[in-house]
């Protein structure tokens, strides 16, 4: 261990930590707790998506992808701004039209009590899982720096995350959110240039070895076999229509995302910083790939093997060849994603739960009381599931593949309630259903990837929901009207 280095990581998780709590002051409602007074400007609404976007899944994971490929992942991110062009259309203009705190109460206006609870729930399920893994990631990092266990490392970082994130709401994680992806991306720009110094010939050398190996291509363009066409996580199709579909889904029904939205005070500030997030999460994604491009010239040219799990790759270079201080501010930046992720998901959990669950007040107990409560019930819940999350496989294509079996089925029933009118309560839980059986057939049963799952899983939600709503007329319990 090298106590600079350790001595940096220390006055980061002290730093922002006390960062995060000093907001405790400005906490009087949920509005305050849960949406930040929606008083909160849109450039760091953007910065913050792209935090809630990015988590130690990010950080180690993208780099491992080209490592072992090309950058071919990009093709998502291309989707990517497609989705933001659609939210901004069909999702935005009916979250605004109410005093809403939670992506669910639209579906209570919509179709009914039963209609938030099924999506409010899976959105739950679909957090608490894929927190998990992202919880688990954080322990890779840690075991590398200290050599401690995997729950001592894990039990470090949730707590700290969640003492702020208990004080200061959803300001202080937008705010420490802006703080540490200043961080991971200055951390990242500094592990590149460090890299190409370990290189002789630095960046015409990457290329030199790396072009002909198609590392650089992005575009993958073949159609070929359906049984081949869907099992390609990153073609360009895939890319387009699978991160279209995915990212609609995770930023336009997930309250994780949608919460941030809701924080802008006005619908034109929300748009400005969904759109203004895609610039800089395309850089960092190209950043994160060209580091995995770097290290695999590097093994190349030393005849080194990869680790057995490849996501250590990137921690693991940190901090073995980084200078004493420098290797400590890089880990400090994986744990700034982690920690920025961590509190989105604690706070978009507790909002879930209290405003679509329990209720906005109660006599028993005061309402900015129970929504901590339910941030600290949340973040033991999330600290057991990533001890279960340490056998799924690789971090980064584990937490997507676990959250694009669940976002059809809500981008799905959310599409059924702005684009159409006639379907009521019971066509919407019929397509629901429909797509969440589809879909754990097709992930469990089938060789099709990832990335096609929410086109699949939402494809299937409208066309139930809108066939049984043609077969069946029913009374809607909600307003019945179309939201737009």
């Amino acid at each position: 261990m090298r106590w600079a280095d350790l001595g940096v990581v220390f006055l980061y998780l002290s730093g922002i930590t006390w960062f995060g709590a000093r907001f405790r002051s400005s906490q009087h409602s949920l509005k305050d707790y849960f949406l930040g007074g929606r008083t909160i400007p849109w450039w760091a609404i953007a910065f913050s998506i792209v935090s809630a976007e990015t988590s130690t899944l990010t950080v180690i994971g993208t780099p491992a992808l080209s490592f072992q490929g090309n950058l071919g992942f990009l093709q998502l991110v291309l989707g990517y701004l497609l989705a933001r062009l659609v939210i901004s259309a069909v999702f935005l203009p009916a979250y605004f039209r109410g005093d809403l705190f939670t992506a669910y109460e639209l579906m209570r206006i919509r179709f009914g009590e039963r209609v938030r609870k099924l999506t409010a729930g899976t959105f739950l399920v679909l957090r608490a899982l894929a927190e998990g893994v992202r919880v688990f990631a954080i322990s890779i990092v840690i075991s590398i720096v200290l050599g401690t266990g995997e729950i001592a490392s894990i039990a470090v970082i949730m707590c700290l995350t969640l003492f702020y994130t208990y004080e200061g709401g959803m300001t202080a994680v937008i705010w420490t959110d802006v703080v540490q992806m200043a961080l991971y991306i200055g951390g990242a720009a500094l592990s590149l240039a460090a890299i190409l110094h370990q290189i002789p010939g630095g960046w015409s050398h990457v290329t030199a070895v790396s072009a002909p190996l198609g590392k650089f291509q992005v575009f993958d363009f073949r159609l070929g076999p359906p049984a081949q066409f869907f099992s390609r996580s990153y073609s360009f199709w895939a890319g387009v229509l699978g991160g279209c579909f995915l990212t609609t889904a995770s930023h336009g029904t997930e309250q994780l995302m949608v919460q941030r939205l809701l924080a802008a005070g006005n619908e034109r500030a929300s748009r400005a910083a969904l759109l203004s997030s895609w610039i800089v999460i395309a850089a960092q994604f190209t950043l994160f790939l060209l580091i995995g491009i770097c290290l695999f010239t590097l093994y190349s040219d030393r005849h080194m093997s990869a680790p057995a799990v490849t996501d250590s790759i990137y921690p693991h270079f940190v901090w073995t060849y980084l200078p004493a201080g420098a290797a400590g501010l890089v880990i400090a930046a994986i744990l700034a994603a982690a920690m920025s992720n961590l509190s989105a998901a604690l706070n978009s959990l507790a909002s879930t739960t209290i405003i679509d669950f329990a209720g906005r007040g109660s006599e028993e107990r005061p309402p900015l009381q129970r929504a901590r409560l339910a941030t600290l019930i949340w973040g033991s819940i999330l600290f057991g599931v990533g001890m279960l999350a340490r056998n799924w496989g690789s971090v980064l294509q584990a937490g997507l593949s676990i959250a694009s079996v669940l976002y059809g089925s809500l981008l799905g029933v959310f599409l059924l309630g702005v684009l159409t009118r006639r379907v009521g309560e019971s066509a919407a839980l019929s397509g629901m259903a429909a797509g969440l059986a589809i879909m754990l057939y097709v992930s469990l049963g089938t060789h099709i990837a990832f990335t096609w799952y929410v086109l699949i899983g939402t494809s299937v939600t409208f066309a139930v929901g809108l066939a049984t709503s043609m077969l069946f007329e029913e009374q809607n319990t909600g307003t019945g009207q179309r939201i737009r």
